[in-house]
């Protein structure tokens, strides 16, 4: 497998070894060995599947305490994946990095705890499914509006379809310092 690092520590985008061959293909989605031979935690608690239309947008959310690492990837269709620095303290704080995942390039994105997370459907529909390193609380869990002037997020879709909670959301310099993950160094 490559791992390739992002502009943003710890973040990092996986290209898993593919074997293929004329009746298909098969892939690791996960080795605890080999994955934490790359720096990625050893250790996820719960795994997620979201199966979406196109035009959704879901994010960006963030949990603290207890923030989630997540390792995510599409098992159908494509979608544009986001991971936003929301560490107080952090030199990388209020940037943000975007991919593209899909069936098609079988990428996998790590967006390590601290981080705000999101994403948005460019196929017909999305099969989406994660790993996450903390058990997802509701009562910790936050958010910053997807729009925010100040991250400059450039979506590929104009008008995204939201749920109720996502439109409430606020731009990121508005939350209170309480609500956002502390950064400790690298």
């Amino acid at each position: 497998m490559k791992v390739l690092a992002t502009g943003l520590p710890g973040a990092v985008i996986i290209e898993p070894k593919i074997f293929g061959d004329p009746r298909g293909f098969f892939m690791e989605t996960w080795n605890q060995a080999r994955y934490a031979d790359h720096g990625l935690p050893e250790i996820f608690v719960q795994d997620n599947i979201s199966f979406s239309q196109r035009g959704v947008l879901r994010g960006l959310h963030f949990q603290n305490p207890y923030s989630q690492g997540k390792l995510v990837f599409v098992l159908q269709g494509e979608v544009f994946d986001v991971a936003v620095d929301i560490r107080l303290g952090s030199p990388t704080f209020g940037e943000w990095m975007g991919v593209t995942l899909s069936c098609e390039n079988k990428r996998q994105f790590y967006i390590p705890e601290g981080f705000a997370h999101g994403f948005c459907v460019t196929s017909d529909t999305a099969l989406f499914a994660y790993k996450c390193t903390e058990t997802y609380q509701p009562q910790l869990e936050y958010g910053v509006s997807w729009d925010d002037p100040d991250l400059g997020i450039r979506w590929p879709i104009e008008k995204p379809v939201l749920s109720e909670k996502d439109l409430e959301y606020t731009s990121l310099k508005k939350i209170e310092s309480k609500f956002l993950p502390l950064y400790h160094g690298e």
